[in-house]
Protein backbone atom coordinates (compact mmCIF):
# COMPACT_ATOMS: atom_id res chain seq x y z
CA UNK A 1 0.00 0.00 0.00
CA UNK A 2 1.40 3.70 -1.09
CA UNK A 3 1.88 6.21 1.76
CA UNK A 4 -1.25 8.83 1.93
CA UNK A 5 -0.37 12.20 0.82
CA UNK A 6 -1.59 15.43 1.36
CA UNK A 7 -3.04 17.87 -1.38
CA UNK A 8 -4.05 21.53 -1.10
CA UNK A 9 -7.63 21.79 -3.68
CA UNK A 10 -8.49 25.16 -4.93
CA UNK A 11 -12.25 25.34 -4.73
CA UNK A 12 -14.11 28.12 -6.50
CA UNK A 13 -17.58 28.25 -8.52
CA UNK A 14 -18.38 29.48 -11.95
CA UNK A 15 -20.62 31.61 -13.55
CA UNK A 16 -23.29 28.62 -14.43
CA UNK A 17 -22.64 27.00 -10.54
CA UNK A 18 -20.56 24.62 -10.57
CA UNK A 19 -17.89 23.99 -8.24
CA UNK A 20 -13.88 23.88 -10.18
CA UNK A 21 -11.60 22.16 -8.03
CA UNK A 22 -7.33 22.75 -8.63
CA UNK A 23 -5.01 21.37 -7.21
CA UNK A 24 -2.00 23.67 -7.13
CA UNK A 25 1.07 20.77 -6.87
CA UNK A 26 -0.41 19.07 -9.43
CA UNK A 27 0.16 21.07 -12.97
CA UNK A 28 -2.98 20.28 -15.22
CA UNK A 29 -5.06 18.56 -12.61
CA UNK A 30 -8.36 19.91 -12.04
CA UNK A 31 -12.32 18.77 -12.11
CA UNK A 32 -15.89 20.27 -11.76
CA UNK A 33 -19.08 18.96 -10.07
CA UNK A 34 -22.61 20.51 -9.64
CA UNK A 35 -22.01 19.74 -6.03
CA UNK A 36 -19.75 19.47 -3.52
CA UNK A 37 -20.35 15.48 -2.56
CA UNK A 38 -19.48 14.85 -5.96
CA UNK A 39 -16.50 17.41 -6.55
CA UNK A 40 -14.75 15.67 -3.84
CA UNK A 41 -15.40 11.97 -5.04
CA UNK A 42 -13.85 13.29 -8.64
CA UNK A 43 -11.14 15.46 -7.22
CA UNK A 44 -9.70 12.59 -5.56
CA UNK A 45 -10.13 10.64 -8.81
CA UNK A 46 -8.40 12.84 -10.67
CA UNK A 47 -5.07 13.14 -8.37
CA UNK A 48 -4.86 9.61 -8.87
CA UNK A 49 -4.61 10.23 -12.17
CA UNK A 50 -2.66 12.91 -12.05
CA UNK A 51 -0.09 11.06 -10.28
CA UNK A 52 0.24 8.17 -12.76
CA UNK A 53 1.05 11.18 -15.85
CA UNK A 54 3.59 12.37 -13.38
CA UNK A 55 5.36 9.44 -12.13
CA UNK A 56 4.88 10.30 -8.94
CA UNK A 57 6.09 13.74 -9.26
CA UNK A 58 4.80 16.21 -7.15
CA UNK A 59 5.92 19.88 -6.78
CA UNK A 60 5.93 20.60 -2.58
CA UNK A 61 3.51 23.50 -1.72
CA UNK A 62 2.69 24.92 1.37
CA UNK A 63 -0.79 26.47 1.53
CA UNK A 64 0.41 30.66 3.00
CA UNK A 65 -3.59 31.55 2.25
CA UNK A 66 -6.24 32.42 -0.46
CA UNK A 67 -6.50 36.01 -1.47
CA UNK A 68 -9.19 37.73 -3.78
CA UNK A 69 -8.61 41.18 -4.94
CA UNK A 70 -10.65 43.67 -6.88
CA UNK A 71 -9.08 45.27 -9.86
Amino acid sequence: MKPKRKFTVLIERDEAGYYVATVPALQGCHTQAKNLDTLMKRVREVIELCLEEENGDVHELDLVGIQQITV
